[in-house]
Order: structure tokens, then sequence, then C-alpha cells
């Protein structure tokens, strides 16, 4: 009794309401009670609709916000770009301050294009693009260490038993011969560039010629499709790079034609975020461009008296570009600072063709002795094929795009197994009596 403790309530107690003495009264209050509860849920659902709208408007003003932030940084590069270019062009300026001649068309002359030097004053490749190769590269390094054998991927046993099922004469009689070929990575279509000058795209399917690209004056040696936005690169002999855009009718209609180079154009190589390109010539230099405006962001040349160059192509990752030139050599770029990092030697004769695996760390060059296999994490190489005699030269070599074959174009067409720096390298299928200058290697299951 003594833990009990007295509770002091109020000794008036509220007396039942009348309606609670009978059940129609007690069904009025439940009926009340019932109401009110509705007009609460009521309002708070109205209170919860309005917070969803102010919340939608909020988050379209950020993301607005977010966008106009996003366009005025870009500006500001661009902006910085331009005025350092000005910065640039002011002592040429003022050394040459004669007016600007009038050429033969009406134009005036762009001297404040021509540098002290007398080269061609170029924008350069700007913090933006640079971060944006930066970022294809962080993406596509992590996409490479989840990526599998694509179970399109034709198996070992049916390479084996490959044939030739179909050949097409698709340049002029007059003038035979093909020096380079592409396959479109999204469509069944294969291009050619001739020695007749002529680029022809072909409908494998229906074996049909789709289209014929004409608008060079000499052989067309080197060629690439870029789906992104379907176009399609070609260079030529005649010192010309073409960037042509596919119509609606499905024809390809020249919109840019570059001249930057002095002479042969012996290779293009698309970046992996398919916004840029890269051009390679016997001129001893190699272009940077922008493929949407055509502009040439950088030219980088070598000291008078090299060789030029015979081949090109850039990394899967898009940081590292590769070269070949006349006198054998194969040269490594870094492209952010377009510096040489590395230098193969080894070859005899002109490097005419090298591909990247998609592993990453295998490089294949072709030249006159045969293929060499470039290890690039020790920057050696680790095993060289002859496959042909002294006087056939090799000219065409590519990996697959899963890094497990390898083919090889001289007098016939080699396949090889992949293998790695101590494993063999197999030979699993040779194809006689095709003569490689090109080679596109898609090993799929049918």
């Amino acid at each position: 009794m003594d833990d009990i403790v007295p509770v002091k309530t109020n000794k008036v107690v509220k007396p039942r309401p009348l309606q609670a003495a009978s059940i129609p009264g007690l069904l009025g209050i439940f009926q009340n009670e019932w109401d009110a509860l509705m007009l609460s849920n009521f309002a708070l659902e109205q209170q919860l609709h309005t917070a969803r709208q102010e919340l939608s408007h909020a988050l379209y003003q950020h993301d607005a916000a977010c966008r106009v932030i996003a366009r005025l940084k870009k500006e500001r590069d661009e902006a910085r770009t331009l005025l350092a270019q000005a910065e640039r062009q002011i002592p040429s300026l003022v050394a040459g301050a004669a007016p600007a001649a009038v050429v033969s068309n009406g134009k005036r002359a762009m001297e404040d294009e021509i540098g002290p030097d007398g080269k061609k004053i170029r924008p350069g490749i700007n913090p933006v693009m640079i971060e944006e190769l930066t970022e294809c590269n962080t993406m596509l390094s992590a996409q490479r260490k989840k990526r599998q054998v694509p179970p399109t991927l034709a198996p070992i046993d049916a390479l084996e038993r490959y044939t030739q099922i179909s050949s097409h004469p698709l340049h002029k009689t007059n003038k035979p011969g093909i020096l380079s070929m592409d396959i479109h990575p999204l469509k069944d279509i294969v291009a050619t560039g001739g020695i007749d000058t002529n680029a022809v795209l072909f409908d494998r399917p229906s074996g049909q010629i789709l289209c014929t690209l004409t608008g060079h004056s000499k052989k067309i040696t080197t060629l690439k499709f870029v789906p992104r936005d379907e176009l399609f690169v070609t260079g030529s002999a005649d010192k010309t790079v073409r960037i042509w855009q596919e119509s609606e009718n499905g024809n390809y209609n020249c919109i840019h034609t570059l001249k930057d180079h002095t002479a042969e154009v012996e290779a293009v190589t698309v970046h992996a975020t398919q916004k840029y390109f890269v051009t390679a010539s016997k001129d001893n230099s190699w272009c940077f461009y922008d493929i949407s405006t055509g502009s040439c962001l950088t030219q980088v040349g070598e000291a008078s008296g090299q060789e030029g160059y015979t081949s090109a192509s850039f990394h899967p990752d898009g940081l590292i570009l590769g070269t070949g030139t006349t006198d054998s050599v194969v040269k490594i770029w870094d492209v952010k600072t377009q510096a040489q990092a590395a230098t193969f030697k080894g070859h005899v004769g002109p490097v005419t063709a090298m591909s990247f695996s998609e592993n990453g760390y295998f490089l294949a060059t072709a030249a006159h002795d045969g293929v060499k296999l470039w290890d690039l994490r020790k920057l050696r190489n680790f095993r060289t094929f002859s496959p042909y005699d002294s006087e056939t030269p090799t000219n065409a070599v590519e990996f697959d795009v899963s890094g497990n074959y390898l083919a090889i174009g001289g007098s016939d067409i080699r396949v090889y197994q992949v293998g790695n720096v101590k494993v063999e390298w197999n030979l699993i299928k040779t194809l006689p009596d095709l003569s490689g200058t090109g080679i596109s290697l898609f090993c799929r299951s049918l």
C-alpha cells in the first residue's frame, strides 16, 4: 500500500451526449467522425499533390540551372582558347602589319593563320577536349575489365571451316585493285577504296552496290566509317581527306575536303568517342581533326629529313596513338600532349599496317619482313611472324573486335588464335589465293 500513489482527477465528469443514448444517435456520431476523417485525408492528399508539384518545379529549375552552368563553362573555355590563340597571333600580326592580300577569287588571304615560322596556327586540343578524352578512356578501361567473350564469336572449329563463298568486282576494270576496306560496325555494309580513285559502299546481303563516291583525283589509300553521325572518311594519294555524310536517299555527300597535308595521306583512324579522327601522311606529319567541323586542331610534324608515315591507329581507349613510318619505325604518342612516348624498332621496310588488341596491351605491326607483336606494358617485341618469303611483303594485319583472333594479309590470308606473351599463337586457317591489301576481321558465328 505504500507504493500506491494517489491520482488527482477532475471530479466533474463530462456527461454523455444525448445522441449516444440511442442507436440512431451513435450512428450519427460515427458518421460525423468518418466525414471528419475523410476531409482530413483529402486535405493531406491536396497538400501532398502541391508538394510534389513544387518539388517537380524545383527539380526542373535545378536541371535548367545545371545546363546553363555547363553551357557557360563551355563558352568560357572556348573563349579562353580563342584568347590564347589570339595572343599567339599578335606577334605575327605586329611583325607583318601589311594589309591582307586579295586573292583571285575575291576573298582576302588569311594571313593571321600563319605563324612566324610560316606554318599554320592550329587551335590545339583544349582542356575540355582533353577532359572528354580522359573520361572516355576511364569508361572504356572499366568496361574492359567486365567484358566477356561475346556469344556470337565464332569458335575455332567454325573458323577452320571458313571458305570463300562469293567474290564481287566493285571497281573499274581499267584500273583494278582495292587498297583499303572497312566494315560498318552496325550495318552489313562493306566499304572499299580503289586505285580507280573511287570509294564503293557494298550491301553484302543483297550483293548490290549502294553508291560510288567520286571526288578524289588519285587512288584512295585509306577509309573509315564513323557510325555515330553516319559519316565516312576517305584519304587519298591526292593529299586530301574527305568527310562524307549519308543523305536521306542513302547516298553520301562530301561535306568537307581537308587539305592540310602536302603528300599522300596513308592512314585514317577514328577515336573511340567518334568525335575526332587522325590522319597520317608521307609528309611526315599527323593531324588531329574535329569530325563535326572538319577543322584541324593540331598538326604534329618532326624535323625535316625524316621519313613519312605509312600507317596509324588509335589505342582502343583513345589516349594512345600508334604510327608507322617508311623507315620501319613504330612510334607511340600521348594524344593529350602530342608527345612521343615510345619507339619500336626491328622491322624491315615500311610499316604497312598496325592494329591494337582490344585487351589494351598488345600491338601488332606489319612490314615487308612480316608481323611483330609488341607488349605495351614492357615496351618490347615478344613474337614475330614471318608467314611469307622475303620477296612477299605483309600488307595488312588486324585483331578482331573481341581480341581473340588475329588476321594477316599478304599473298594469302591467315588467321591466328591469340595467345599471350608466353603461350604460342596457333595458326587456325589459311585462305590461299587471296592476296590481302586490307583486312577487316569480324569473326561471328552464323
